[in-house]
């Protein structure tokens, strides 16, 4: 209880005392009354701090009152607020003590005053009628003193107890929206994370390959060199167009530069080609007629694929890219010889994931790992793009040890 509520109920206590104790009757109990008194004001007291207690003194005083045979005064109204704070704040087997308190209660005070009233006049003056409707009277009075103030207890508590629901439910749909914040913005940062993986890591391998040739070349065949410096030139070019494109999109911008589609895996694979990457492409059926996000992911996905081969595969040996569309799904197939020294490297395992939410977001799967002595990387997903949310809960890293095995090892 706050300290303001332990005051009041003080204050409430000494105010009844006053009332009780300047009535004409309390002459006529003497130490019996005052006794009663003593006991309901000590029970008014303690209503809210402990019902079940405060319920028990009145029915202390109330059986004390009755033993010296006293007419009901004031100190009796010191019930109904007793029996109201049982229905208002105390448990369920005190609100049912309540209950049965007040009921008993309104029948033991009706017959208690009549039969009073019946033997004080010598039982003269009623007959059994008249006495069954005095009766009667007291006990309705008894039922307005005692059962209403229960009743509006539980209809008290009641209220309290729906609007803590209320409460209880604004919270936790407060905690529903942060927590789909929350995931929204992890979401977005994974989307950023794959888009900029995806760009970088592909443009600097072949930035990179080219480098490196242009350097050995630039004495012995000044064209090459011409050439690699040429492709390094628009291969930045294009990723520089890919990243602007991105940051667009972080500041709520459209973007400038069209986003990758299955009709730019030509140039893809003609990339790969100039930096010695042998690509063997099988296409079946029509992909242009999927929606863009699915084409963005098969885009990405055969993009990555191609990174890797480049960087851990066998080198000189053949990348066979197998890309199949039929009405309902989407398959593909990328294989690559494994490096034959198996020496671990840099890697660290994000293009396989960024692949894997990929075909997650797109209600799609796809498995990574050993097939022999290639690394084969094989994706379905279906034709019809889905919600483009990752799910809740999926693993953001490496699966197992054969998912990442290639990505980390050199050639």
């Amino acid at each position: 209880m706050l300290r303001s509520q332990v005051v009041v109920d003080l204050l409430v206590a000494a105010v009844f005392a006053g009332f009780a104790l300047i009535e004409d009757r309390v002459a006529e109990g003497g130490g019996v009354r005052l006794t009663a008194i003593a006991v309901f004001i000590v029970a008014v007291a303690l209503r809210r701090a402990s019902p079940a207690l405060a319920l028990t003194l009145a029915w202390v005083g109330a059986i004390v009152q009755m033993s010296g045979l006293l007419y009901p005064g004031v100190e009796d109204l010191a019930i109904a607020p007793v029996v109201y704070a049982t229905g208002a704040y105390g448990g369920r087997r005190i609100r049912i003590a309540g209950l049965t308190s007040a009921v008993v209660g309104s029948l033991t005070a009706g017959l208690y005053i009549g039969l009073r009233d019946y033997l004080r006049l010598g039982g003269g003056g009623y007959s059994t009628m008249q006495l069954a409707e005095r009766i009667g009277i007291y006990v309705l009075v008894g039922v307005a003193v005692l059962v209403l103030p229960w009743i509006a207890g539980a209809l008290r508590r009641s209220r309290q107890a729906a609007q803590l629901s209320r409460e209880a439910q604004l919270l936790a749909q407060r905690d529903a929206a942060r927590a789909d914040r929350a995931v929204a913005v992890e979401q977005e940062r994974v989307r950023i994370a794959r888009e900029m993986h995806d760009i970088v890591a592909h443009s600097l391998a072949v930035v990179i390959a080219q480098a490196d040739g242009a350097r050995y070349a630039l004495r012995a065949s000044p064209e090459t060199a011409d050439q690699a410096l040429t492709t390094i030139a628009g291969t930045a070019r294009r990723a520089l167009g890919d990243v602007r494109d991105l940051l667009g999109t972080l500041r709520h911008e459209q973007g400038t530069a069209p986003t990758p589609d299955v009709d730019d895996l030509e140039r893809l694979v003609e990339d790969m080609r100039q930096v010695g990457l042998q690509v063997e492409v099988d296409r079946e059926g029509d992909s242009t007629s999927l929606n863009t996000s699915t084409q963005l992911a098969v885009y990405r996905i055969v993009q990555e694929s191609l990174t890797n081969a480049y960087k851990h595969g066998e080198p000189g040996a053949p990348v066979h890219v197998r890309l199949s569309s039929r009405p309902d799904t989407v398959e593909i197939d990328v294989v690559n010889r494994r490096a034959a020294d198996g020496r671990p490297g840099l890697g660290t395992g994000h293009g396989l994931v960024g692949m894997r939410e990929r075909a997650t977001m797109a209600g799609g799967s796809m498995t990574a790992g050993l097939r022999g002595d290639d690394f084969a990387v094989a994706v379905r997903m279906p034709a019809h793009h889905a919600t483009g949310q990752m799910p809740r809960g999926i693993v953001r890293g490496p699966t197992s040890t054969a998912d990442t095995e290639q990505e980390h090892t050199t050639r």
